[in-house]
């Protein structure tokens, strides 16, 4: 779960700005798209080895 201290006198929009930055920083608005529709576990597995194959493929080219 994602929580903010409002420091006192901070205008609303700044706090909330940073509540949405830490939001994105977790990854829920992915996690809750992801699971806003039923995902069958043949896609849950192309999913997954599409990802795994994206990480790889980063690492590769970063180590060079």
């Amino acid at each position: 779960m994602v929580g903010i201290t409002v420091k006192e006198g901070e205008p609303y929009e700044s706090f909330i700005r940073r509540f949405r930055r830490a939001c994105e920083n977790a990854g829920i608005l992915r996690e809750v798209k992801r699971r806003e529709f039923f995902e069958k576990p043949s896609q849950r597995k192309k999913r997954k080895a599409a990802e795994s194959r994206r990480r790889s493929f980063r690492r590769r080219y970063q180590d060079d």
